[in-house]
């Protein structure tokens, strides 16, 4: 299929994008590509490829901006209930780890996810799965993390890869056993972090070598953070994951600088995620790495707090910056990109165009797939958005609405029609 007439075709094209370089959309006015066999084969303007491939099937883009698909780097997107409950008493004035602390916050829906059952899982995930899609996130990588037992963390994976299967919206799957401390081992967090290390991690690897053989190993993350692991505990659990063959993620710097960024650069992570309170130090360790810098503005909004991810630090140290939702049940109950990038443009100080490269190529790569997606190249997926705006510069602009018109998917294009998806 021919895609012309763009008003202006994005295409992200060179790579993942570190530091001041952030923003390099590679536009092209009037322009249009070419897909098969679920893949580009080639980017230009619209004369020249209309007149290259006369016959060639076509889909007018009206004029409207077409770009990669969103990719979300970070996403808790599995989980059962709700904390609507806890949303008023932060509101009413309760820190987050206070909350936490009292059994609440991601022990509450540990509490809720562990008595659920798979087939509840997944109906309660399928439709915010349904809505990152229809808000133009083709690929998203979803955690585990609410089960803190081998048991339940294995049934959530189950869950996710019967759902990456079912859906046109493609999963990169992240093992997030050290999410917290259980409530079994509150008076040892150590022996949890053991359990860990010498029970689940290579128990997963057995389970998944078995059940998604032909699948790349998930990503072993951590939440590196007061009242959850220490950063000794959480290297203990990245060093015993990395022996395994696992690719590596944090979480780090939320709430309080342990060091976790740069432990997360020293070990070859793919991503340090939040970094809110990251210390000018590991921001220096990130901008030398290929560690991606991944920030989270929803999580702050969420949590009515003033401070977001010194991006502006990041780039100058040479950073390669991305964004994600943090979609979860506490902090940040949101499944649009583009909600992401409206507030990193606000509070993060991003233009347009870096918000759209943060969401795009350098958010493929904090999951390691930028050689196939987040940019409009031969040879990569046909994961690509159509607007219903003709400027780019509207994204980020505007907010609370839904600027997609059409998502293609693997060359397989879907529509927005009255609130639902259907094949066009």
């Amino acid at each position: 299929m021919l895609i012309h007439s763009a008003s202006q075709l994005l295409t992200l094209a060179g790579g993942p994008q570190r530091g001041n370089a952030l923003g390099s959309l590679g536009l092209i006015e009037n322009g249009a590509l070419v897909m098969r066999d679920e893949k580009i084969i080639t980017v230009g303007t619209t004369d020249d490829l209309r007149n290259a491939y006369p016959d060639e099937p076509t889909l007018d883009a009206g004029h409207c901006v077409v770009m990669p698909g969103f990719v979300d780097p970070h996403t808790h997107i599995i989980w059962a209930g709700d904390r609507a409950n806890e949303f008023e008493l932060k509101m009413a004035g309760t820190p987050y780890l206070d909350i936490l602390a009292a059994g609440g916050g991601i022990l509450s829906t540990v509490k809720a996810t562990r008595t659920a059952s798979m087939e509840t899982l997944m109906a309660q995930t399928r439709p915010r799965l349904l809505r990152m899609f229809r808000h133009g996130t083709t690929t998203a990588e979803a955690k585990t993390g609410y089960g803190l037992q081998t048991s339940t963390e294995l049934r959530l994976l189950k869950a996710l890869l019967a759902l990456s299967e079912e859906s046109p919206l493609e999963l990169a799957f992240t093992f997030l056993g050290a999410h917290a401390i259980p409530p079994e081992y509150q008076d040892n967090p150590q022996g949890y972090t053991n359990e860990i290390t010498n029970t689940m991690l290579p128990m997963l690897k057995e389970w998944w070598e078995t059940h998604a053989p032909r699948k790349a190993l998930p990503f072993v993350d951590v939440f590196c953070e007061t009242k959850a692991f220490t950063l000794e505990q959480s290297r203990q659990i990245l060093n015993r994951a990395g022996s395994l063959g696992f690719p590596l993620k944090i979480h780090a710097d939320e709430f309080d600088n342990l060091g976790g960024a740069a432990l997360a650069a020293e070990l070859g992570a793919a991503s340090a995620d939040h970094l809110v309170v990251t210390s000018d130090a590991d921001i220096e360790a990130l901008g030398k790495s290929d560690t991606v810098a991944v920030a989270l503005p929803c999580t702050p909004f969420g949590l009515a707090e003033r401070h977001y991810t010194p991006a502006k630090k990041l780039l100058a140290a040479g950073a390669m910056l991305a964004l994600a939702t943090d979609c979860n049940p506490g902090t940040s109950w949101n499944e649009s990109m583009q909600f992401a990038l409206a507030l990193a443009c606000r509070y993060m100080g991003l233009t347009p165009a870096q918000a759209i490269a943060a969401s795009t190529i350098n958010s493929a790569h904090a999951i390691r797939r930028a050689d196939t997606i987040g940019s409009l190249e031969v040879g990569k997926q046909a994961d690509i958005l159509i607007l219903s705006v003709s400027d780019y510069r509207q994204m980020g602009y505007r907010y609370g609405t839904n600027l997609i018109k059409q998502v293609i998917k693997r060359g397989q294009v879907y529509s927005v029609d009255v609130g639902y998806y259907r094949t066009a």
